[in-house]
């Protein structure tokens, strides 16, 4: 991946809508080597989907919830069977396992504390757990899908 790979991924992560032209006159290629390249990134994986961004607040999402989860059962089909389930739950916007404290972080979205409460009843049922942790963002200050991607 060279640096004019690097500037067509900036651009099209900040704004998947552009045109083929558009990307080509900002990184200074002609639209066939720019579209080569763009195909290129797309098939080896790099670039994986694009998509809108939405405005959670202006679909009724208000509530965002942070979950902090230990499991009891740590066996390999256990872990697998959990990160399945809840891969599969629409609220669930961010989904990591972890390394220190806890098993898994998921960041939820839903419209309230009764679409809160509906969500966490389906998680806690999905397996046994040893410590459910959630925490309700009152503000958020940053949220970003951009990568950071240095020029060189």
């Amino acid at each position: 991946m060279d640096t004019i790979d690097k500037r067509i991924l900036r651009l099209v992560q900040k704004d998947a809508s552009l045109s083929i032209s558009e990307i080509a006159t900002q990184v200074g290629l002609s639209q066939t080597p720019c579209w080569k390249r763009l195909q290129k990134l797309e098939s080896s994986g790099v670039i994986k989907r694009r998509i809108a961004l939405l405005d959670p607040v202006k679909l009724g999402l208000q509530m965002t919830v942070f979950v902090s989860i230990e499991v009891g059962d740590h066996s390999e089909q256990g872990l697998d069977h959990f990160a399945e389930e809840v891969a599969q739950m629409e609220e669930v916007m961010d989904f990591y396992r972890m390394a220190g404290d806890i098993d898994y972080l998921l960041r939820v979205v839903v419209p309230d504390t009764a679409a809160f409460d509906a969500f966490y009843k389906r998680l806690i049922g999905l397996v046994s757990l040893k410590k459910v942790t959630s925490r309700i963002a009152l503000e958020g200050i940053k949220t970003e899908t951009a990568l950071p991607i240095s020029a060189s």
